[in-house]
């Protein structure tokens, strides 16, 4: 286990890092605004798994492959590209109609939590953050050095799970007076597909820093 100073120093740089606006804050965003709460939340479980995934690689080493190795990289790299470019493509292609927010239910709790999943396990972004992140909190001096980053990963995961509920629950919250009729199905159609056609696109442009 990391000694409690660096297990603390990790926490407080995690939070720093967790609460500014990113790619992660902005796809949990877009599905509170187009699908409500549930769906939001099921979404930042399925960040919150992919974040896990790959603290698990990094601490069996699998995050140093992809790092290390063009092709495995650009292989992630495509792979999440193009799933974000689809379904983004697939959101914009989809006839908007006049929603009932009250009836509503958007999509599923099974596909919000799936996507989460998916944007983050394809996101080399994320593999690369892991590697070059977390070691510095590692003791090497310390017995099972391995043990201390699947900790520092699960904590990192736990602060994720919390600040990222609370954006789903801030901006879930202002759904019902931003949307209202036909305006939910122009959001879900236009703004949530070019959300994630933009998501795409950055994770198409991801790049090794070795």
């Amino acid at each position: 286990m990391p000694a409690l100073g660096d297990l603390l120093a990790f926490a407080a740089a995690s939070v720093v890092l967790l609460i500014i606006p990113g790619p992660a804050v902005l796809y949990i965003v877009n599905r509170s605004l187009s699908d409500g709460r549930a769906a939001a939340l099921a979404s930042v479980g399925g960040l919150e798994t992919g974040n896990l995934v790959h603290a698990i690689a990094a601490t069996v080493g699998l995050s140093a492959v992809v790092a290390t190795s063009a092709t495995a990289f650009n292989i992630v790299k495509w792979a999440g590209a193009v799933y974000l470019v689809g379904v983004g493509l697939a959101a914009l292609l989809r006839r908007p109609g006049v929603i009932d927010i009250a009836d509503d239910v958007g999509v599923s709790i099974r596909r919000a939590y799936a996507q989460g999943v998916f944007v983050n396990v394809l996101n080399p972004k994320v593999a690369l953050f892991f590697l070059s992140y977390l070691p510095q909190f590692v003791d090497t001096s310390r017995p099972s050095p391995w043990t201390q980053v699947l900790a520092l990963g699960v904590v990192f995961v736990l602060i994720g799970s919390v600040t990222d509920s609370t954006w789903a629950i801030a901006a879930s919250s202002l759904r019902r007076v931003l949307l209202r009729g036909r305006a939910l199905g122009i959001m879900r159609r236009w703004v949530s597909g070019s959300v994630f056609v933009t998501l795409g696109v950055l994770a198409a442009r991801a790049h090794r820093t070795t």
